[in-house]
């Protein structure tokens, strides 16, 4: 038997897998020709890098980062940077082609990327935590870019590690340039609204989906996995609309209560927490995650990790509405099930772009040296949010797919399209 290279067991689905199965659907529905079907099935370019670093104890430690750019058809390359002990470049490689369709859905003038780096940020000083991202930036600056490539925060990465990128960067050329990565700081030029874009943008799609299934949203309960940024403020923003959030969890498990749950306490006790998570929260009955994700309610978010909806779990799961706030929670086997259960789905790379979106809205303000107010900011990505909530649900019908399906068809039709307007130069 030949070697074959130790892989994660097969019931977990892999990310590139699952997100190539939804993209063969779409392609073979528009009837891609085989060599565009190629070119948008190929990562334009993949890059790892190793990253030295002189520990605080004197040792000297090599972590590998990486950075795939997946397409460049629509303009530069946008996606997020990772720092996680347990990335892979597939999972890299998924993510980068998530981008690639999410900008094309949200008609944002971006091409799909993103990094990361083999790290545990918990095990890392804040002085070793800088010197790998500077490393990291310098290995890639031919790759960087505000016309090229624009990173932006992902899984453990925040604003302190951007204005790293964006400071290391711009010795490099010389001058400010505050456009080479987005989600920094406002005082180095983050865009007002940044922070709360993502779940604003899944509460905006989860109205409009509402709408459509004729549930009123005072009359509604909502049940969230995850209270990180997303679900959070997720929870909060539906909150505010009158939804009632009967169920909320994080990595220490659910907690549920069918009269509703205090969001604005809740997100309180987390800040308040040195763990910062709902650990000993009082405001309802502790279930677990698996609990949770099967609740009798009108809308599940799920805005934790990816593979959290699966074959197993999709026949018992309840909900009228499930929209995304995490990226890839349901796997591509349980599609199918969700379907015929006759679940709306809102996806992902619809549910959880409120975050490029605005991220599109940050890099616009740096190159143009002029800032918008907060209203400008959540006007704008409502407007965007809804026109593509919009096409997605026109060609999901036009096609008779799911949304998620429309989605894709949505994206691909349109970088194939660029992509043959462009031609192949060579």
């Amino acid at each position: 038997m030949s070697y074959q290279e130790p892989a994660p067991i097969p019931d977990k689905e892999n990310p590139f897998e699952s997100m190539m199965k939804r993209f063969d659907k779409a392609a073979e529905i528009l009837q891609l020709e085989p060599g565009v079907y190629e070119f948008l099935k190929t990562p334009a370019m993949q890059v790892i890098v190793s990253i030295p670093i002189q520990m605080d104890d004197g040792s000297i430690k090599v972590f590998e980062g990486y950075r795939v750019i997946h397409n460049y058809a629509l303009g530069p390359a946008k996606g997020g940077i990772r720092y996680a002990p347990d990335v892979t470049l597939d999972e890299v490689k998924a993510l980068a082609a998530w981008m690639t369709w999410k900008c094309a859905v949200m008609d944002i003038p971006f091409g799909g990327a993103k990094g990361a780096v083999k790290c545990d940020p918990k095990k890392l000083t804040r002085v070793e935590l800088e010197k790998i991202t500077r490393r990291y930036t310098a290995n890639l600056l031919d790759i960087i870019g505000p016309d090229k490539d624009i990173p932006a925060p992902d899984l453990n990465t925040d604003e302190q590690i951007m204005a790293w990128i964006m400071d290391t960067y711009s010795m490099h050329v010389r001058r400010t340039e505050r456009a080479v990565v987005t989600g920094k700081p406002l005082i180095l030029g983050g865009s007002p609204g940044r922070r709360e874009a993502t779940g604003r943008g899944v509460m905006i799609v989860t109205l409009a989906a509402m709408e459509r299934l004729g549930l009123k949203p005072k009359k509604s309960t909502v049940v969230v996995q995850g209270f990180g940024n997303v679900g959070s403020i997720s929870a909060k923003l539906l909150a505010e609309r009158g939804l009632k959030i009967i169920a909320i969890s994080d990595i220490t498990g659910g907690y549920y209560n069918k009269k509703g749950i205090d969001v604005e306490k809740a997100i309180k006790y987390v800040q308040n927490n040195p763990e910062k998570t709902l650990e000993g929260f009082d405001g309802g009955d502790k279930i677990t995650n698996e609990e949770l994700l099967e609740l009798e309610c009108d809308v599940l978010i799920p805005a934790a990790r990816e593979d959290q909806i699966t074959k197993h779990n999709a026949p018992r799961i309840k909900a009228k509405l499930i929209v995304e706030g995490a990226n890839g929670p349901t796997t591509a086997s349980a599609d199918p099930i969700l379907e015929e259960k006759g679940i709306l789905v809102v996806p992902d790379i619809v549910a959880n772009a409120g975050g490029v979106t605005v991220s599109y809205f940050e890099w616009v303000q740096d190159r143009m040296g002029f800032y918008w107010t907060t209203e400008m900011v959540n006007e704008r990505l409502e407007r965007m949010m809804l026109s593509a909530f919009e096409n997605v649900y026109n060609i999901a019908k036009a096609y008779n797919v799911s949304l998620r399906l429309g989605a894709y068809i949505l994206a691909v039709d349109k970088v194939a399209k660029t992509l043959k307007l462009r031609g192949i130069y060579g």
